[in-house]
């Protein structure tokens, strides 16, 4: 674990994707998801940590998505990602934004980095589901950004566990600190 001492008005914890819909598809692991996610919240508000929820949304009919785009096709065959709201678990506070995206990166076309600019948060704590999706495209555009990049493996989910098990072993370690949930708790103490 990073030695790294948090300044809690330059961090946000950045939880993507822990939505309504999301949770529904994942049914056995969604209860530990959302009780491990909630308590890394109220850690985060009880420091003064920013928390910033991002959800994968589509308008009725799916214009937002692209017949080029094979994602977003097979997205809009699931048909949702429409009427589904953040996971109440979650304890959502009316001043925690919630970035709305229409691709895997939460900043592909959001105002989510502008928002953290004009914060002067440089530190991101990142959870969300899935690993392969916006964990994959959100912490490569936030390190190429130029972000502190902190994630929390108990906070992510993939079906794919030998992918989602690599990926936070390369991919994630070489451009974040991946903590457990109990090291980012002692960070937030």
């Amino acid at each position: 674990m990073s030695t790294f001492a948090l300044v809690p008005k330059q961090t946000a914890l950045l939880v993507m994707h822990y939505q309504t819909d999301i949770m529904a598809l994942f049914p056995s692991v969604a209860p530990t998801l959302l009780s491990n996610t909630r308590t890394l919240c109220d850690a985060a508000r009880a420091q003064g940590v920013s928390v910033y929820f991002a959800k994968f949304h589509f308008s009725p009919g799916y214009p937002e998505v692209s017949p080029l785009n094979k994602n977003g096709q097979g997205v809009k065959q699931l048909g949702l990602f429409v009427e589904d709201r953040i996971s109440p678990e979650l304890g959502r506070q009316p001043d925690e934004p919630i970035i709305i995206a229409h691709r895997a990166s939460v900043f592909y076309g959001t105002d989510l980095q502008v928002r953290l600019s004009a914060k002067g948060i440089d530190t991101l704590i990142m959870v969300g589901v899935a690993s392969t999706g916006v964990m994959l495209s959100s912490i490569a555009h936030a390190s190429d950004a130029d972000y502190r990049l902190f994630t929390v493996k108990d906070c992510c989910y993939d079906p794919d566990p030998v992918v989602h098990d690599h990926l936070f072993a390369t991919a994630f370690e070489s451009r974040t600190t991946v903590l457990s949930l109990a090291d980012a708790l002692s960070m937030l103490e």
